[in-house]
């Protein structure tokens, strides 16, 4: 039976296999070698199961599925076809017609009520879900929700028979070099089970905005996705959800997402059918080195707000564009993926403290957190052709970059709004630090050193006054399109 396996949100080389979140207790020491794993395996491996999905492929016109079949195994079905007396009288093929594909996955029982936890990737576009249990029962499964971002959906099933729920453990405290153990159903072999140590957490491979991976060595193959990544007091830590490998097979990095991730979704999918994301309403962007520096800050970290939405939480409590959240709800953002992730998994509608850094200074302010609104498209990069059009160029000492004041020709040019001031990026050095950090022609610079720019003289006052008062770097914020951006330029000489 083949099993297919696809995801677009990961690299070429990432075959996806499960994912999942939880908590972790650690009772044996890391580096100690348990004994064996015969007595947890068997206590939890009656709560694994598989999962196997159906889906009705619709044929192309034309005889092509719209799942594209490789030009082999297009010539072998053809050839069978025409021994099976399917082709036409001509010995063409025969006319193209809905076909099933079925694909195997993981799941794990959470509730023993029937509610299973499996990938959003193993269930998706499935016509008919299917769960088999340890015992080879096979139960008809209702899907409950299901949360792409994160890789997880709820299904719930309705048996007779005596179901056993595994405990959620808490992710956070697992450490590298613990050992876990991966069960599931790899190429469809059925319950199976594997071990091996967590070898990194926190792993960001880039398969959305709220990644939070552990990486194991335990094998984790194709069919172990959505299978459980359990610690050895018998408690789900994450959910198995993607492999890393070039040849499809284990290479002994995977990953599970993590338990602590994962629950707060699971609960609200259990209790609304979808999941309810806490919304701060700004977008952010790395604190670099230079940016720390340029604003005094003692080192780059935090998340630093580069715009805010005006009908947004964080517009009510008055944070402003180049301000730098250090904490939210009292969890301390080391880097700006954090971020996301820790307002994501905010209770909707609570109250909580937000630390920022503002000219110099740490600031407290109180958010009532929001419910996350669909995302607005970024704006599209101005493509506009050259014009002729004679703009008089300055250049900015210290920066190496061209910069014009914004006129009538300047805005049509560029397409710059009425209603930005500042000044036109003319031309950047190919050499210098601005072209390394992505300023382009075209792009605004409204703001040096969080102090509004209008004119030349106004820039290169306020790069002066940053030079004398021994910063290496200056802050600049960069309007391109509708995005904005904030940009620490070292300073030359």
């Amino acid at each position: 039976m083949k099993v297919s396996f696809r995801r677009a949100a990961i690299v070429a080389a990432l075959a996806l296999v499960a994912a999942g979140p939880a908590p972790v207790s650690l009772v044996t020491p890391a580096m100690a070698r348990p004994d064996g794993f015969e007595d947890i395996a068997e206590k939890m491996l009656p709560s694994v199961v598989n999962i196997s999905t159906t889906q009705i492929v619709q044929p192309k016109k034309g005889g092509e599925d719209l799942d594209q079949e490789a030009p082999l195994e297009e010539w072998f079905r053809d050839y069978f076809e025409k021994r099976r007396g399917g082709g036409g009288d001509d010995g063409s093929p025969a006319k193209p017609s809905k076909r099933k594909q079925t694909s195997l996955g993981s799941g794990f029982i959470i509730d023993k009520s029937g509610y299973i936890v499996t990938n959003n990737h193993v269930i998706e576009n499935a016509d008919k879900i299917s769960v088999i249990l340890h015992d080879d029962t096979v139960l008809d499964a209702k899907l409950i929700g299901r949360d792409p971002k994160v890789d997880v959906a709820l299904l719930k099933v309705e048996t007779k028979h005596e179901l056993k729920a595994l405990p959620w453990g808490n992710s956070d405290t697992a450490r590298v070099g613990q050992w876990v153990i991966a069960i599931g159903n790899p190429f469809g072999l059925g319950g199976s089970v594997s071990a091996g140590i967590i070898s990194a957490r926190a792993r960001d491979i880039n398969a959305g905005q709220y990644d939070d991976f552990l990486q194991t060595d335990a094998a984790i193959n194709r069919g172990n996705s959505g299978g459980p990544l359990i610690n050895l007091d018998g408690q789900v830590i994450g959910i198995n959800t993607a492999i890393y490998s070039v040849t499809g097979g284990n290479a002994g990095v995977g990953f599970a997402a993590s338990a602590n991730l994962v629950r707060p979704v699971i609960d609200d999918l259990r209790k609304h059918g979808r999941t309810r994301r806490g919304w701060l309403g700004v977008k952010i962007q790395t604190v670099t080195p230079e940016i720390a520096e340029s604003l005094g800050l003692d080192r780059g970290r935090g998340a630093m707000v580069s715009q805010v939405d005006p009908d947004g939480p964080a517009a009510k409590i008055g944070l402003q564009a180049s301000d730098v959240i250090l904490s939210f709800d009292g969890k301390a953002i080391q880097r700006m993926r954090e971020l996301p992730r820790v307002v994501a998994a905010t209770q909707v509608d609570r109250t909580v403290d937000v630390l920022v850094w503002r000219k110099g200074k740490q600031l407290s302010l109180k958010m009532r957190v929001a419910e996350l609104k669909e995302e607005a498209t970024p704006g599209a990069e101005n493509d506009k052709a050259d014009k002729p059009v004679q703009l008089s160029r300055t250049e900015l000492r210290g920066l190496n970059i061209g910069v014009s004041e914004i006129t009538d020709a300047a805005r049509e040019r560029y397409d710059i709004p009425g209603d930005i001031k500042g000044l036109v990026v003319m031309d950047v050095d190919d050499d210098g630090d601005a072209a390394a950090k992505g300023l382009k022609r075209g792009d605004v610079i409204d703001e040096i050193q969080q102090t509004p720019v209008t004119n030349v003289l106004e820039a290169q006052t306020a790069i002066d006054a940053a030079k004398k008062a021994g910063r290496k770097s200056v802050l600049l914020r960069v309007v391109s399109g509708d995005n904005v951006r904030f940009l620490g330029i070292k300073i030359d000489g």
